[in-house]
């Protein structure tokens, strides 16, 4: 078996070894579009406005539209193309789509937040045959204990949505004895006053986040992506003494929560609800106070191996901080 996995690797058409490749995001340049599109209609560019907070299932969380009622379908369309509402996208134009379905509507004070779960991924990030090769090996070697298996087209939307440079950041949680420091990417800005994180279900990181009601979200230098990707394993561990993690000497200014080193800002948040959605527990936060502790610094971000490989081989650079 150890060969055939070898012959997989061999034939999987990826350019780098690493599935999640990180990058210092405002130096990442040619960077896709994203866009919502109703009957291969543009409706809006989300680029910037939707938020990736599940991918088992995939879920996207968008700021309701003004002018727009909530559709129970909707196309995503990522494309390195400039498209204008109301115009009509052709096949060529997009390098990959997902469609989905609306699945919660979620009022705040003064607007709304739509949530789509993921029904059907494509993309051309790689040819057929690579494709076929690549769910060949999810097939047979990614159903391990304690992995969460995603199936052919559910990891395609992975894949997809992971084109997009998906920030990664730090939460902090806990009290002055005992805290939990761990990173997410499943996160964002959902308005002005709301942010969306998502954790797995069952947790120990989700369960201490919860129980407190209250987190820091720190956005990371890049040059912190070692620190940041050992710190995984902590989504599973109890709450431990400060000196067990990287802290700096700085607290938070209203939870006065230490900062972790290498932190550019920093949000504090209190929890206002939740709901489940698959193997994720997604919460909708009240943002309290956010700081800027360092300026003219690249933000630790990551996209998908898939897309990378399709960078590459369209002469696309990529400022890659390789484990």
């Amino acid at each position: 078996m150890q060969l055939v996995k070898r012959l997989l690797n061999t034939f999987n058409g990826l350019h780098f070894t690493q599935e999640y490749l990180c990058f210092g995001k405002e130096t990442f340049t040619n960077t896709v579009n994203v866009y919502l599109a109703n009957d291969k209609t543009i409706i809006s560019n989300i680029t910037g406005s939707h938020l990736f907070v599940g991918y088992c299932p995939l879920v996207f969380a968008l700021p309701s539209f003004p002018n727009l009622q909530p559709a129970e379908t909707i196309a995503v369309i990522f494309s390195h193309q400039l498209l204008q509402p109301n115009e009509v996208f052709l096949q060529k134009d997009a390098i990959a789509a997902i469609n989905l379905k609306l699945i919660k509507e979620q009022a705040t004070e003064n607007a709304a937040v739509l949530y789509y779960e993921g029904t059907h991924g494509w993309h051309r990030f790689l040819s057929k045959f690579h494709q076929k090769v690549n769910d060949i090996h999810n097939n047979w070697y990614n159903k391990k204990p304690g992995n969460v298996f995603l199936h052919n087209n559910l990891y395609k939307q992975v894949q997809i949505a992971y084109a997009v440079p998906r920030n990664i950041g730090l939460i902090i949680v806990g009290g002055n004895s005992e805290l939990n420091l761990f990173p997410t990417d499943l996160h964002g800005q959902i308005d002005e006053q709301h942010y969306i994180i998502s954790l797995r279900s069952g947790g120990k990181a989700n369960e201490q986040v919860v129980n407190s009601g209250q987190i820091v979200i720190s956005q990371m230098a890049a040059d912190a992506y070692k620190m940041v990707y050992t710190l995984g394993k902590n989504h599973m561990q109890p709450l431990k003494p400060k000196a067990a993690f990287p802290f700096s000497n700085m607290l938070s200014a209203t939870f006065k929560l230490p900062i972790p080193q290498q932190t550019i800002a920093s949000k504090e948040l209190q929890l206002l609800t939740s709901f489940s959605a698959g193997i994720h527990h997604i919460m909708l936060f009240k943002i309290v106070a956010q700081h800027q502790i360092q300026k003219e610094k690249n933000t630790l971000a990551h996209i998908h191996n898939t897309y990378a490989t399709w960078r590459y081989k369209n002469k696309l650079t990529g400022n890659y901080l390789l484990r």
